[in-house]
């Protein structure tokens, strides 16, 4: 059995049995490891390769941890909770409401990728202070997860602005040329349209079909907040303290690239104004840290899993095998390339990974089987975006369930992997096959 194969499938199997998904990454990496005859030391020198790719990630993220309770201290995320909370049951308005709501929530996760490419830095920010809204509205927090890992996917995958452009013209076009083919005159959101409408299916599906249904929450602390909803008015200056906090970082991040020293700035700001006293910095940091932990060392296991992966060189013994399955079929070849790709991208937990890894063998393929360029760049395109929602290891996963969890109450695996990658790998799946046989 292929060794790439092997880690993924245990890393899944365990995954879905409840075993953190720490245990299972390290537990498929030695797996995968073994089989490819790397030996059991070479397997964790590898892993220990990759562990240090992720530190830094992992670090970025629980400084954000940080600023994100900061801003939770302020009062401003509490205030506007609140804010909801009493015009939906005052107001009359709780549908209007709830509706605006999951949009904020759908526009903030596109604009993360294309207008303010931040990634998945907004929502420890916005979703932990507006959990007890979803609660009053009794919003399955399923469907949040879906919401925002469509605005994390979808909109890279199809818009080439932001990480789009990343995504679609630095690395798929870009590795495409390099292959041999000549993409000039492509229009990446032509050969991306069907399967980013594969997208939108898959949400329509979650918004109106799977999660409609009310689900019951407890209104509990987040973070460690004594509170939910502040009771008494925020104080104008912490408001503004806050909003200065959050573009100053944004800006930072932007302009330096750097989400850790965004977030480091941010934090230094609520300092600076006192917002958080000097004596409660401490707890503070160590909140955030604590809120972020779990996603931090699945990212750094992660980094291991992958290093592990392309370490058995079975990666690219993996996509030569598939190609004696084709038959020379267009139909059997395109849908063989896309699982391949998913599996692929399931593993490694990111579609920019992927995309390299296959495209010097996908685009021979795709010119053997007689399919045109624009075809080749959405089968290429859908390979790699494939298996980012409903990964175990994807931040497109890790980052909702950051937010949604902050009260203990949204498991990783059974409230956002299985439900994203029902809804979206599936219908991503069949709309990229389709794409295959028409462009």
């Amino acid at each position: 059995m292929n060794a790439v194969v092997l880690a993924v499938i245990v890393m899944l199997a365990l995954s879905f049995a409840r075993v953190h998904v720490v245990i299972a990454l390290i537990v498929g990496a030695l797996s995968g490891g073994l089989l490819a005859g790397m030996g059991l030391t070479a397997t964790m020198d590898s892993f220990t390769t990759g562990i240090a790719n992720g530190a830094s990630i992992a670090l970025s993220y629980a400084m954000l941890g940080a600023f994100a309770v900061a801003i939770a201290h302020s009062g401003l995320p509490q205030a506007f909770a609140g804010w909801v909370v009493e015009k939906a049951r005052t107001g009359g308005k709780g549908l209007w409401l709830k509706w605006g709501l999951l949009t904020v929530v759908l526009l903030a996760g596109i604009a993360s990728q294309n207008v303010v490419p931040i990634h998945i830095a907004f929502i420890p920010l916005l979703i932990p202070p507006l959990l007890v809204a979803f609660n009053h509205f009794k919003v399955d927090r399923r469907l949040l997860a879906c919401v925002m890992t469509f605005g994390l996917v979808t909109t890279y995958m199809y818009l080439p602005y932001g990480f789009g452009n990343v995504f679609l013209n630095e690395i798929l076009l870009a590795n495409i040329n390099q292959a041999g083919m000549d993409t000039a005159g492509i229009n990446v959101m032509t050969a991306m349209g069907i399967p980013a409408l594969g997208m939108v299916a898959g949400l329509l599906i979650a918004v109106f079909v799977t999660y409609r249904r009310p689900r019951t929450y407890a209104d509990l602390p987040v973070a460690g907040e004594e509170t939910t909803v502040p009771t008494q008015k925020v104080e104008t200056y912490r408001i503004v303290v806050a909003l200065i906090a959050i573009v100053l970082s944004l800006v930072i991040q932007i302009w330096a690239d750097s989400l850790l020293l965004g977030a480091l700035v941010g934090f230094g700001v609520f300092l600076a104004s006192r917002i958080v006293r000097w004596g409660e910095a401490g707890d503070v940091f160590d909140r955030g840290m604590k809120m972020m932990a779990m996603i931090g060392f699945i990212m750094i296991a992660a980094q291991g899993f992958a290093q592990v992966m392309r370490d058995t060189g079975h990666v690219d013994s993996l996509v030569t095998a598939s190609a004696a399955m084709f038959g020379g079929s267009k139909l059997v070849g395109s849908l063989i390339m896309l699982l391949v790709g998913l599996l692929v991208t399931l593993g490694i937990g990111s579609s920019f990974s992927t995309l390299p890894i296959i495209t010097a063998i996908y685009v021979p393929l795709c010119v053997a089987l007689g399919f045109s360029p624009l075809a080749t760049v959405s089968i290429i395109g859908t390979a790699g975006a494939l298996g980012d929602a409903g990964s175990p290891a994807s931040d497109s996963t890790l980052g909702p369930t950051a937010g949604l969890n902050a009260d203990g109450q949204h498991d990783h695996i059974r409230d956002t992997v299985i439900p994203t990658f029902i809804h979206y790998n599936i219908p991503l799946l069949l709309a990229g096959w389709a794409a295959a046989m028409v462009l």
